[in-house]
This record gives structure tokens, C-alpha cells and sequence, in this order.
């Protein structure tokens, strides 16, 4: 047994075997070399060039493989040393993992380009007759990703030596167990499809549910997410979603104006006319108000004053314009009334009170 460790230890002291070593080692610090001045010189210099030709899939292409080619570097590397070095046992093992770190890293690669496809497919929306839906295009990009993920764990599970026509149908068997357990997931997915195919609201669009109300930011397989104007960002189930009142205020072509105007009751007949001529006048001449439907009706008798209804709707569904649009029609009405001298009716009560001297004299006598 000793002899058996000093004939080891004689071979790991051997010039011959120092040699191999400090080779390999050599070999490996070589590749990170390589790395280093493939990352600084070359990867540098052609993602300048990639730019120049305003090839946005070229540049994401050279974006998204710059982390796996760093790391190629290493495994190619770590392969090339230990080939060289004699004292290894090198079988279909090694090779085996060397395989699987390189389509992890080919992997990697492709997701991150596949996360980047939502530029490509826009761009296919702008240069093209093909239009895709706003709502599909993160969807397209996940489902590309899952795509890509699917391949590689097949193709890794092959080289492990296992039999993928076997294990889909293992899935197969097991299928009903995995619906069951996915029951909400694939309540969300479908809800994800009615979405899409009814297309209540796509991105960036102003929605209000029983649930949440804001502005549209991403679509997903699962849920949806909405930020609400207090700048907080929801997350809806796309199940609950599908299955909500959706209002969508994006899709408005002209926003509603609705109030009564109250006048006091001592404001003559005339007076009434006039106002009502003017705000009319007003409202068909102004820029900023639709055409189509304009009212201004004296509709009725309340308790404190006469009331003038008015319902009419702005050009702009912008909720900015619309207000400064009902600023202005709000100022250009007082500015009627204060040249027509017509007062707007205050909620008050008027009290009578009749003093000793109004009392009738029959009155009087009998408190006597």
C-alpha cells in the first residue's frame, strides 16, 4: 500500500507531470485571456458595426449572446485543459456534460433574444401589411421563450440518455392529475385567450372594472397588469378579469357634460329666454364641443329655483383638455349670466314673522 502512494506521489512530483499540469493550466488562463479580449476588442467592435447598419435584430442578437459567449469561453476552456491533461480518465461522460453546457448556454442565448421579439414584431406592424394585435405581442414573445425552454429540456433529457417518446407519454397518463392541479392556471389561460380574441382593452388603454381601474401595462398567459392612477400597479388574474364588466374609457370618441344650472325664481320670463338662446349659441360655436348632441332646456320647477338642464359632449376624451374645455365653457356662462343680470339660485329658506301691531283687533281682545 505505501509503495502503491509513492509510486502516485512520484508521478504527481515528476517534471513530466508539472509539465502537463502547468500547460493545462496555461491553456485555461489562455481561453480567459481570449475571453477578456474577445469582450473588450471584438464584441465591442461588432456591436459598432451592428449599429451602423440600423439593424435593431442584429444588435439585440449580438446584446443577447454576449453573457453565453463570455461563458463558452470558460467551458471551451475547462474542455481544451482537460484533453490535454493525460492523468484524467476523459469518457462519455465529461463529453456529455460539456454538451449540456453548451446548449444551457446556446439557451440562454435564444431567451434572451426571444424577450427582445416584441421589438420584432413591432417593427413587422410598422414595415409590413401583417398587424398584430398590441395585446399578442408579449404573449408571442412568452410563448417563444417557452418555446425555446421546451427544445433545449428535451434535447438535454436525449443526451441523459432518457426516452422523451416515453416520458410525453408518462405526461399523457398524467395528465388528468396535472389539470386538476392546475385548475386556477388554466382557468387564467383561458382567460388570457378571451381577452385576446374579444380584445375588450389592449395595452396602454384606460379600463375600469368592479376590480381596479387604470391604465393597461402588460398582458400575460396568467394576469393582467393595471396601474391605477395613484401610481400602484395591480395584478388581476386573467380568469376574475374575463369575468368582470370591463369599461374601456380609451374607446370613447367624445366625453359626456351633464349639470343643471339653478336660477332664482324672481328672474323674469325674458331674461329665462335669453340665457337659454345664448348658452346655445355658445355651445354650437365653441371649438371644443361635439356638434351632434347639444340641450340646454329649462326643465323644471324645484324648491329654490328654476332649473336649466344642460347635456352636451367635448371633442377630447383627454381628461386634461376635458376639463380645461369645461373650465372654459363654466367661465363663458357666468360671464352670460353677469351681463343678463340673472342670478344663480343659493339654497335658503325665507322666514315671515307677523308682529303685535299685524294681529287683527278681535285678536288682541280675546288675549286680553
Amino acid at each position: 500500500m505505501n509503495w502503491e502512494w509513492r509510486e502516485t506521489w512520484d508521478k504527481l512530483v515528476s517534471l513530466e507531470h508539472l509539465q502537463n499540469l502547468g500547460i493545462a493550466v496555461g491553456i485555461f488562463l489562455l481561453f480567459l485571456l481570449f475571453r477578456k479580449l474577445f469582450t473588450k476588442y471584438i464584441f465591442a467592435l461588432l456591436k459598432r458595426m451592428a449599429k451602423r447598419t440600423k439593424s435593431s435584430f442584429l444588435t439585440n442578437t449580438l446584446i443577447a449572446f454576449e453573457k453565453p459567449v463570455q461563458w463558452l469561453f470558460i467551458v471551451l476552456g475547462i474542455n481544451v485543459a482537460v484533453w490535454y491533461y493525460p492523468y484524467l480518465n476523459k469518457n462519455d461522460a465529461f463529453e456529455t456534460i460539456i454538451s449540456i453546457l453548451i446548449i444551457i448556454l446556446i439557451t440562454w442565448g435564444l431567451v434572451n433574444l426571444s424577450s427582445t421579439s416584441s421589438l420584432f414584431f413591432r417593427t413587422i406592424n410598422e414595415k409590413t401589411t401583417i398587424k398584430i394585435d398590441e395585446i399578442l405581442i408579449p404573449l408571442l414573445s412568452k410563448a417563444l421563450q417557452f418555446v425555446v425552454i421546451a427544445i433545449s429540456i428535451s434535447i438535454i433529457l436525449s443526451k441523459l440518455g432518457y426516452q422523451i417518446d416515453g416520458l410525453v407519454a408518462g405526461l399523457g397518463l398524467g395528465g388528468l392529475a396535472i389539470s386538476l392541479a392546475a385548475k386556477d392556471a388554466l382557468a387564467n389561460l383561458f382567460g388570457g385567450i378571451v381577452i385576446i380574441s374579444e380584445k375588450p382593452f389592449t395595452i396602454g388603454d384606460w379600463i375600469m372594472t368592479p376590480s381596479v381601474e387604470g391604465t393597461v401595462e402588460d398582458i400575460s398567459f396568467r394576469s393582467t397588469k393595471v396601474r391605477t392612477f395613484a401610481q400602484a400597479v395591480v395584478t388581476l388574474p386573467n380568469a376574475t378579469l374575463a369575468n368582470e364588466p370591463i369599461t374601456n374609457w380609451s374607446k370613447m370618441g367624445k366625453r359626456q357634460i351633464s349639470f343643471y344650472l339653478r336660477l332664482t325664481y324672481d328672474t323674469p320670463k325674458e331674461k329665462i329666454e335669453t340665457v337659454l338662446r345664448r348658452v346655445r349659441e355658445l355651445l354650437r360655436t365653441h371649438p371644443e364641443v361635439h356638434p351632434e348632441t347639444i340641450m340646454v332646456n329649462f326643465e323644471k320647477y324645484m324648491e329654490n329655483g328654476l332649473d336649466i338642464f344642460l347635456y352636451f359632449f367635448t371633442k377630447t376624451t383627454n381628461w386634461d383638455k376635458y376639463l380645461q374645455v369645461r373650465e372654459d365653457i363654466n367661465l363663458k356662462i357666468l360671464e352670460i349670466l353677469e351681463e343678463e343680470q340673472v342670478l344663480i339660485a343659493i339654497p335658503s329658506r325665507k322666514l315671515y314673522v307677523n308682529s303685535e301691531e299685524d294681529k287683527p283687533l278681535e285678536q288682541l281682545k280675546s288675549q286680553e
